[in-house]
This record gives C-alpha cells, sequence and structure tokens, in this order.
C-alpha cells in the first residue's frame, strides 16, 4: 500500500481532442491595413502556435436600405446607408483542417461581419480533389447608429445572412485573387431586405498557407482571367500579324533571288540569235 495521503491524482472530465487542440493552440490575430498604400483596402492575418493560417486582404462595403418617414409622417421611404468596412476593425478568428472564420467589429460592435469557410473534397473524372469556399457571411448592422443611418424608423439592430452560399470556390493549397468588384446578396432580418456587400482586391487564404505571412500561388476569378485575356490578346494578334508579315517578305525575298539567277527569255524571237 502507499504511503499515507499519497493517493492518485484526480481525474479532469473528459474532454474532446478537438477541443483540447484548440485550447492548446496559442493564437494570435493582427490588423495589418495601415500596410495597404489603399485606404480602402484591409489586411486581417491569424496566427495559431506562431504559424500563419489564415490571410485576408480585400476592400469591402455594404450597400443596406432602410425605411424613414416621409415628409408627411404618413408614407414610408426607403433610404440606402454606404458602409465601408473600417480599417480599425478589431477582428477575431479561428483556423481548424475544414474550417475557418473570420470575425471583424467596428464602431462599438454596432457592425460586424462573419466569414466562413469550408474545405471539402470531391471526386471528379481525373480522380479526387480538394477546394474551399466562402461557405457563409453574417453582417450585423444597428440603425440607431448615425454615422451612416439617418432617421431610421424602428432603429435596432439586424443581421444580414447569406443564404446556401458557395462563393470564391479555390483548389485547396492555393489563395484566391480577384481584383474586380463582385457582388454578394445577403437577405436581412428587416423585412427581408436585400443588404449587397461589394468585394474588390481580394486575395485570400483560409486553409494550407506555406509560410508565416505568404500566400500559396493564386487562382484568379473568371473576370480577372478574362480581362487579363482582353489586355493580352491584341499583343499576341499583334506579335503574330508581326510574324506573318516578316514570313511573306523573306518569302517573297528568297523567290525574287531565284527568279533573277535564272537566264530571262527574251519574248521578241529576234533575239535568238544573240543567245548562246
Amino acid at each position: 500500500l502507499g504511503a499515507p495521503g499519497r493517493g492518485l491524482p484526480a481525474l479532469s472530465p473528459a474532454v474532446p481532442a478537438d477541443a483540447a487542440a484548440r485550447l492548446a493552440a496559442e493564437q494570435e490575430v493582427e490588423n495589418l491595413s495601415g500596410l495597404s498604400p489603399n485606404p480602402e483596402k484591409d489586411i486581417f492575418v491569424v496566427r495559431e502556435n506562431r504559424t500563419t493560417c489564415l490571410m485576408a486582404e480585400f476592400a469591402a462595403k455594404f450597400i443596406v436600405p432602410y425605411d424613414v418617414w416621409a415628409s408627411n409622417y404618413v408614407d414610408l421611404i426607403t433610404e440606402q446607408a454606404d458602409i465601408p468596412l473600417s480599417r480599425g476593425a478589431e477582428m477575431k478568428g479561428k483556423c481548424g483542417m475544414n474550417e475557418s472564420e473570420l470575425e471583424l467589429s467596428w464602431l462599438d460592435q454596432a457592425y460586424t461581419l462573419k466569414l466562413s469557410f469550408l474545405k471539402e473534397g470531391h471526386n471528379t473524372s481525373r480522380g479526387p480533389e480538394a477546394s474551399w469556399r466562402l461557405s457563409r457571411i453574417q453582417f450585423t448592422y444597428d440603425t440607431s447608429e448615425r454615422t451612416y443611418f439617418k432617421d431610421a424608423v424602428s432603429p435596432g439592430k439586424h443581421t444580414a445572412s447569406s443564404h446556401r452560399l458557395s462563393a470564391l470556390v479555390t483548389p485547396a493549397g492555393r489563395s484566391y485573387e480577384c481584383q474586380a468588384q463582385q457582388t454578394i446578396s445577403l437577405v436581412s432580418s428587416d423585412h427581408q431586405k436585400s443588404v449587397q456587400l461589394l468585394l474588390s482586391e481580394v486575395r485570400l487564404q483560409p486553409f494550407d498557407i506555406p509560410a508565416d505571412f505568404v500566400f500559396s500561388e493564386e487562382h484568379k476569378c473568371p473576370v480577372d482571367q478574362r480581362e487579363q485575356l482582353e489586355e493580352t490578346l491584341p499583343l499576341i494578334l499583334g506579335l503574330i500579324l508581326g510574324l506573318v508579315i516578316v514570313v511573306t517578305l523573306g518569302i517573297y525575298h528568297i523567290h525574287h533571288k531565284l527568279t533573277a539567277s535564272q537566264v530571262q527569255i527574251p519574248r521578241d524571237r529576234s533575239q535568238y540569235k544573240h543567245m548562246g
């Protein structure tokens, strides 16, 4: 028997492995928007265990309809608030193997944007492949906030969310890039009004970042790919046309030299006697 007073250590309640890992992870979040030369573009980084696990760069603005009283105080009219994402936004984030999240809030929690990302595998004709996507957007806004809302009827907090969203689809192990403006529609709890999220200058990677503060190879959005093609197509056609002209001139020059070296047969038969 063991010595008195030296029993077994107390057992703590069982903790799921993923929860224990999350508790053990040392998380850091950084708003690096001040490094962007574009005042409308924000940069956010989430790090766990001193390793970058999520990076996001984008410019964002919300277009939010809301009701105000008409001048007769009987009818309602709809106004529109343009709400940019603030550079001084507070942020939270979490990373996982297949799910990641970025949450931003500004103006004393009057506005909160939550972006959820999902990585999943699927079978294709080339075999199993994996990709990630933006799977959910949730935007909470307060119409009693006076910076962007003026005399809103029944002011208060509302939430606009996406419905079965599958946006920014990107092959696993790559970052998403799109300079062009994209519009994503959200449905608000305020009488089902449609809130528009405008995204531009996007570079984003919520999974499989190869090194600290380093994006993987980019996967360009279709609009950027088309614009890039429109920019390079005239150059390609110009090069082809130039090549055709050079080849044509070369063939003409060679043909001219060959024909010039041949004996010229005179058309006037009287000149035949001088030949030989």
